[in-house]
């Protein structure tokens, strides 16, 4: 590409230069050729004043007082009839000449000859014609040397343009050059790639194209590989309580075994939403939050952990109070937010388990609160994504502050002993 910068402004530097300089060259010869025209004019009546004389006289002019060697001109004297006199020039007379003779100043070329005739006049009469001529070429020879200053002239300012041009395509193509490094390593899965901004408007879009590309990119790369994680935590509790019902049913052969196929297909049903659930949050595909009844969704969840509980003997229990408003937030992800804070209880927490909702003004609160021992991790650890974190919290607590905060809403540890966990949502208005 910079090569054809260069060569296009080349080209386009002796196009304008032509255009500019033919039409000057000619008028530099027609100015040339006027000049000349009346320097051999003035020669033509210092010779006719020189002559005058000598043809009232019917004198016989010296024909070498008409011959200029130095100005390369000649000169031809002819009576008042037109008869040849003397000088070099031709015997017969000319238009010109004649014209001359009639009191006119003529001035041409013919033959390569530049021509001036001049009338010869005494006391008022015109006794004769002087006729002058020269070598055109010879007396335009200066044409030819601004021809070639022209030239010089032409020829510096090509390659004034070929040097800008030069420096100028480096520094187009170089930012050019980074888009396409910059195109070359996204494809090659390096989403950290960032072109920065120049001084081409155009060149910028295309960067900041590129720019806006690869970080959507790496912020979908990342959110599934965030997936694969979050999904093994959300689903190891729902796929234990399936494998645990179905050994159940196993070890008591006696049983209807369609019971326990109905709650593993009730179970599979779950953990398929929960799938679903959370692809759409990885993708962040939900779309606009509607109105959500947060109570029915409290109530889906604690009728889903009651089971476990209830074998793990703890009692759950649910407060709702019949005033909370509705939130504004998707169902999926305060699901995912209720099984994470059901969970920690279940693996951490001890005695009964509360989950209660509740009008905080604005805003609507779900606390998931226990009787266990109490929670002596600090709060920018407890919500720190560590895999496995000393106190045992692991992915979840960060995953379900993640989720929280992409709602618009806020997770926070209320009470650290005994543990009451906070979920505030948005608040919508009654219907």
């Amino acid at each position: 590409m910079r090569h054809r910068i260069v060569r296009l402004a080349v080209v386009a530097a002796a196009v304008a230069v032509a255009l500019f300089g033919f039409p000057l060259a000619v008028a530099v010869v027609q100015y040339a050729e006027i000049y000349k025209l009346l320097d051999l004019e003035r020669l033509a009546d210092r010779a006719a004043l020189r002559v005058s004389a000598d043809l009232t006289d019917e004198g016989d002019p010296n024909s070498g007082d008409l011959e200029d060697e130095a100005t390369l001109t000649f000169l031809s004297l002819y009576d008042d009839d037109g008869t040849y006199l003397s000088g070099r020039g031709p015997e017969l007379p000319e238009a010109m000449v004649h014209s001359a003779l009639d009191g006119s100043v003529e001035t041409g070329s013919a033959d390569g000859l530049l021509l001036v005739a001049v009338p010869v006049a005494h006391d008022g009469e015109i006794v004769g014609a002087v006729r002058i001529a020269g070598s055109r070429d010879a007396l335009l020879w200066p044409v030819t040397v601004a021809w070639l200053g022209m030239a010089g002239l032409a020829l510096l300012a090509v390659g004034v343009v070929w040097g800008i041009a030069r420096r100028e395509g480096a520094r187009l193509a170089r930012p050019l050059d980074d888009l396409s490094t910059a195109a070359c390593r996204l494809g090659d899965g390096d989403f950290s790639v960032r072109v920065p901004t120049v001084r081409y408007v155009e060149i910028d879009a295309v960067g900041s194209a590129l720019n806006r590309t690869a970080s959507r990119l790496d912020e979908l790369l990342a959110r599934e590989r965030a997936f694969s994680a979050e999904a093994s935590h959300q689903l190891r509790t729902p796929l234990t309580g399936l494998r645990l019902g179905l050994e159940n049913a196993l070890e008591q052969r006696g049983e209807d075994p369609w019971r326990a196929i109905a709650r593993g297909l009730r179970a599979t049903d779950r953990i398929e939403r929960t799938i679903d659930e959370l692809l759409a949050l990885a993708r962040d595909d939900r779309g606009a939050a509607d109105p959500l009844d947060l109570g029915r969704v409290v109530q889906e969840a604690v009728d889903q952990w009651d089971p476990q509980f209830s074998a793990a003997g703890r009692p759950l229990r649910v407060d709702l109070q019949p005033d909370t408003p509705p939130a504004l937030a998707s169902a999926a992800a305060v699901r995912q937010v209720l099984a994470v804070l059901l969970d920690n209880a279940l693996q951490h927490g001890r005695g009964e388990v509360e989950v209660s909702t509740r009008d905080v003004g604005g805003a609507v609160a779900v606390d998931v609160g226990d009787h266990g021992p109490g929670i002596v991790i600090p709060d920018s650890e407890l919500f720190t994504r560590t895999g496995t974190s000393s106190g045992g919290h692991g992915i979840g607590l960060p995953l379900a502050r993640r989720l929280a905060e992409a709602e618009g809403g806020r997770l926070r540890l209320a009470r650290p002993t005994p543990p009451l966990f906070s979920l505030l949502l948005p608040a919508g208005s009654h219907h």
